[in-house]
């Protein structure tokens, strides 16, 4: 995998646009109007530039696929990340649901350990490209990135056809929570076995 920089953050965007457009947790989020579309790239936007200041932006050695990690105890406050979050409000979010889009993110936060972690934000494939390997290829890596810096990997899905792929990585479900959908929380410790 490639560490992204900021010139692949277009390409980035686009790959994750077009992987999540349909993805439930995506579209709890951003308000559903004529421009929802419009308002999933502006979340990608954001967390693109979240990820690029507190964690790391992979995409696949064929570009097809990306990963967005962050290290939330890495994360701290700053002009630019408030910016970005009323940026994320105004653009994604719309100001009628910033209480939604906070209650739903505590609930998520609640459940995480009280330790270093990886998570996994978000890891896409292009759509035309899925079910060849390139999502498995990358997850192998982020897994064996994880075990470097001895950090457990979280991470949650809303896709039920998801939860047997990364079962076979060793990921294990460990939350369901109910939002009008479920979402599963996932994790994989730092001392599972390298695959």
């Amino acid at each position: 995998m490639i560490k992204a920089g900021k010139n692949h953050k277009s390409h980035v965007i686009e790959i994750l646009t077009n992987s999540f457009e349909d993805n439930q947790s995506v579209n709890y989020i951003v308000k559903q109007d004529i421009k929802r579309k419009e308002r999933i790239r502006a979340l990608m936007d954001y967390s693109f530039e979240i990820c690029y200041m507190f964690g790391a932006v992979y995409l696949s050695d064929d570009k097809k696929g990306c990963a967005l990690v962050l290290y939330p105890d890495q994360k701290k406050f700053s002009i630019k990340s408030t910016l970005l979050d009323v940026q994320l409000l105004l653009n994604a979010i719309g100001l009628t649901r910033v209480s939604k889009a906070m209650s739903r993110e505590s609930a998520i936060k609640s459940n995480y350990p009280n330790e270093p972690i990886y998570y996994l934000w978000f890891l896409g494939v292009f759509n035309a490209d899925q079910n060849n390997g390139v999502g498995s290829q990358l997850l192998k890596e982020i897994i064996q990135d994880s075990q470097k810096l001895q950090k457990p990997i979280y991470l949650e899905t809303s896709t039920i056809k998801n939860i047997p792929w990364y079962q076979k990585f060793g990921f294990s479900i460990y939350q369901e929570l109910d939002f009008g959908y479920k979402l599963f929380m996932l994790r994989r410790g730092k001392e599972a076995p390298t695959i």
